[in-house]
Formats: structure tokens, C-alpha cells, sequence
């Protein structure tokens, strides 16, 4: 079985990689929401890329992430807010087919239930505005404020008040304002007497620049503030270091091994700037001291096997008995599971391929039966527009008090198997089931591209 899941894997990649063309390259594919993490590098062929079905690649920029493994749903999103705010609406919840190839079994990837939101809004009132605050000059205009509060009475469930809880008005001092001096822009620096050092030289060079009290002058009446401080600047440019080297990059050098042991990686190369090394306050190597290129171990990485789903019970029976139907005769069923997907040295499945219980065969007995209780609302359907759910009553089997451990394993329970008869009390003219419906309320617009979905009801 394990050289038949290898040759299917290895028949999947053959298939969908018999042509390859360049393609961005990324070390995970986030299957929650589709999106490509961890690049690793671009211009590599679609088959180096995937030797590790954990990869995700992208076929040009403006494309989606596609995932190297096969095709699979993703999980259920979160079921979204409910459509109204108060009383019944819905909500709905989605999943991506994600992977190589397509999701068979069940296409449903949209679905929508009943939701019910007790509490509706509503609003407040307001209170009687405070008074206004003080001017805020002391001279010419200013703006007064004040304030009322949303209380009287408060909002209830995300109401609110209508109208702006702060008004603005102007205010005259009636006094005019003195202009205080300010300072222009400095100008600029006068040139240094040198730009390198020299030698045995007395001379101490010096940097000067100006500014003047302007912007604006200070009044004269009323009187304003002149300016504070200096209109005259100076540093010195003593100190000067030797003419600047600037510096030059070395060679590339390989800093470690390829990332990974399988599939695409990554290896880094670092160079350093000494050739030559910058002096005397010369300018930096420009550019990046570090690159990454990337790496192929042309190996396929490890695929760890995967159940698949369990097949039906087995009929259960009893060896050397012809019929132990609606008896008291404990039987024995099994059902089984094929580990899938293992290639390349991954690990196998956990567990058990079969499974064995103890059963009843109560395939067409009559027993009485008990109606159940109603069953929770279905799912709305459709998805989107009008639509309904529904619930529903059964009439359930009471089953015989037959012994729980008994049978072949003997410390194993023992299970009632089959489909029996149950017979109930007429309920609304029915004696096998009862079913409501019901409309959806406040349902959500459907969308031009949902008229492909398909769904179920759950």
C-alpha cells in the first residue's frame, strides 16, 4: 500500500509539473488565508519549488499564491457579524479549495444560519450646555467653548445623540496685541579657509552666518520684545582631518550552506568593505554588505502520510451463527482506513488501519420507539437571498436492555447496529417524522459571482 500511495504522489507531481516555466518561490503557504510568506526567491521552475509540498509559489506578481500541495478545503472562517443589529438575521461563514488540482467531494464553500441579537438601539438625550469657557487671549480675538454631555437620558445598545456635543463662538479683548520680535532664517555658512589639513598651519579657520530680528520686527506701540539671543554665529574648523579616502567593496564571499536540507533554499554571501577601507571621513561603500541567492538540493522533501476517511462498518455478524438479527446474540463488524499521501521518507500515519467492535444486528427488527426532541434550526437555504430552515422530530428506536460488555472482545462495549423499525404515537398525522419550516429573516444580497456557488444544508 505504501508503494501505491508513492507512485500516486509521484504521479500527481509528474503530471502537474511536466512543464515548467519560472515562478516566485516562498518557503509557506498560509492556508488560512491564502497568502504567499517567506519568499525565497524568483525565476525558479515550479517543480524545484514544490519538492516540498509545504511551499507556496506565485506565477507573476498580480497572481494569487498557489499552494504546492494537492487540492483541499481550508477551514471554516469565523462566523461573520449578524446582519441586523436587533431581532433575527444571519450570518455566514466561508472556506477556500486550496492546492493542485480540485476539491471533489463536497463543493460547498459558502454557508449561512439564523442569528438573533436581543438588544436594539437607542438613542440618547442631551443635557444643558455648561457655560462658555474663558477668552483664550488676553488681547484682540479669540474663540470661547463649551460643552454638554450625551446623559439625559444615556444611550442604550450602541445608540448615540444626535448633534455635536461642543459649540465654538468668537471673542473680542477689545485691546490691541504687541508684535514680539523674532528672528529671520539664519544665512548660510561663510566657506572654511580650507577643506583639508595643513600641516604646521596657525591659522584657526572659522565658519560665520547672520540672522536678523525680522519675521516679524518687534512694534513700537505698544512696545514689543526684541529679539533674544545673537544675530551672529561662529564655529571653528581647527581640527580639519586629512584629505577623505573613500572606501570600496571586496570580494563576495559564501557565509554559510543552502538553508534547507531538501526542496529550495536559500545561502547567503557577505562582502566587506576593504578594498579599500574608507579614511579620514571618506564616504561608505554604497550599497548592501549582505545578498541571497537561491539554492536547490534537487531533493524531494518528505510527505508525511495522511487517513483517509473511515469506510462504513462492516454487516455485523457472528462467526459460525446464520442470523443474529433481533436477538440477544452479540456480533462483530469492522471498518478500515487507508494511510494516503506518504512519499519520500515521511512518516507513517499513527494508529490503526481497522477497527473492531462488539454489535446488536437490528437491521429491520420493530421496536417501540419515542419521539425526539426538536433538532436544531438547519442551515438557511440558499445562502444568500430568500431563503429557509428547517427542524425536525423523529421517531427513535427504544432499544432492548441487552448486555453493554459482551460479545467477541468482552471488555469492549457493544453497540446496537442496523436500521429497525420504531413504532410511535401518530404526531401531527406522521409516525416516522416531523419536520418545520421557517423563512430567514433580514437574509443578506447575493453577489453576481455566487450564482456558481453551490451548497448544502449542512
Amino acid at each position: 500500500m505504501v508503494i501505491q500511495v508513492s507512485l500516486l504522489v509521484s504521479c500527481f507531481f509528474a503530471i502537474h509539473l511536466s512543464v515548467s516555466e519560472g515562478v516566485s518561490c516562498y518557503g509557506t503557504f498560509d492556508n488560512s488565508t491564502g497568502k504567499c510568506l517567506d519568499f525565497i526567491g524568483d525565476d525558479v521552475t515550479e517543480e524545484d519549488c514544490c519538492l516540498n509540498i509545504k511551499y507556496g509559489f506565485k506565477r507573476s506578481a498580480n497572481d494569487p499564491c498557489e499552494a504546492c500541495y494537492p487540492a483541499e478545503w481550508s477551514e471554516w472562517s469565523p462566523w461573520q457579524g449578524c446582519s441586523v443589529t436587533c431581532l433575527e438575521g444571519v450570518q455566514q461563514r466561508r472556506r477556500e479549495c486550496y492546492g493542485q488540482g480540485s476539491c471533489e467531494k463536497d463543493q460547498t464553500m459558502l454557508e449561512t444560519r439564523s442569528c438573533t441579537q436581543d438588544c436594539c438601539p437607542q438613542n440618547g438625550g442631551w443635557s444643558n450646555w455648561l457655560p462658555w469657557s474663558a477668552c483664550s487671549v488676553t488681547c484682540s480675538k479669540g474663540i470661547m467653548q463649551r460643552r454638554r454631555e450625551c446623559t439625559n437620558p444615556a444611550p442604550q445598545c450602541g445608540g448615540t445623540c444626535h448633534g455635536n456635543n461642543q459649540e465654538t463662538t468668537v471673542c473680542d479683548i477689545n485691546q490691541v496685541c504687541p508684535t514680539h520680535g523674532e528672528w529671520g532664517n539664519w544665512g548660510s555658512w561663510s566657506a572654511c579657509s580650507a577643506s583639508c589639513t595643513k600641516k604646521g598651519s596657525s591659522d584657526v579657520p572659522k565658519y560665520l552666518r547672520y540672522r536678523q530680528c525680522n519675521n516679524p520686527p518687534p512694534s513700537s506701540n505698544p512696545p514689543g520684545i526684541f529679539c533674544p539671543g545673537l544675530g551672529q554665529e561662529e564655529k571653528a574648523c581647527s581640527g580639519l582631518p586629512p584629505c577623505p579616502v573613500d572606501g570600496g567593496w571586496g570580494a563576495w564571499q559564501k557565509n554559510d550552506e543552502c538553508s534547507v536540507t531538501c526542496g529550495i533554499g536559500v545561502e547567503t554571501e557577505r562582502r566587506e568593505c576593504n578594498n579599500p577601507a574608507p579614511q579620514h571621513n571618506g564616504r561608505e561603500c554604497v550599497g548592501a554588505k549582505i545578498r541571497t541567492t537561491v539554492c536547490n538540493t534537487g531533493l524531494h522533501c518528505p510527505i508525511d502520510g495522511r487517513w483517509s476517511e473511515w469506510s462504513e462498518w462492516t454487516e455485523c455478524v457472528r462467526p459460525l451463527r446464520d442470523k443474529i438479527q433481533c436477538t440477544k446474540v452479540a456480533g462483530q463488524q469492522k471498518r478500515t482506513h487507508l494511510c494516503e499521501r506518504k512519499a519520500y521518507g515521511g512518516l507513517a500515519c499513527k494508529g490503526l488501519p481497522t477497527e473492531i467492535r462488539n454489535c446488536y444486528n437490528t437491521k429491520g427488527c420493530i421496536y417501540q420507539g419515542t419521539w425526539s426532541d426538536w433538532s436544531d434550526w438547519s442551515l438557511c437555504i440558499p445562502p444568500c437571498g430568500k431563503s429557509e430552515k428547517t427542524r425536525q422530530r423523529l421517531c427513535k428506536p427504544i432499544y432492548p436492555d441487552y448486555p453493554n460488555n459482551t460479545g467477541i472482545q468482552r471488555t469492549s462495549p457493544t453497540f446496537f447496529w442496523g436500521t429497525p423499525n420504531a413504532l410511535c404515537q401518530a404526531l401531527d398525522g406522521q409516525r416516522r417524522k416531523v419536520e418545520e419550516k421557517a423563512d430567514c429573516l433580514n437574509t443578506l444580497p447575493c453577489n453576481a459571482d455566487m450564482d456558481s456557488v453551490s451548497y448544502n444544508s449542512g
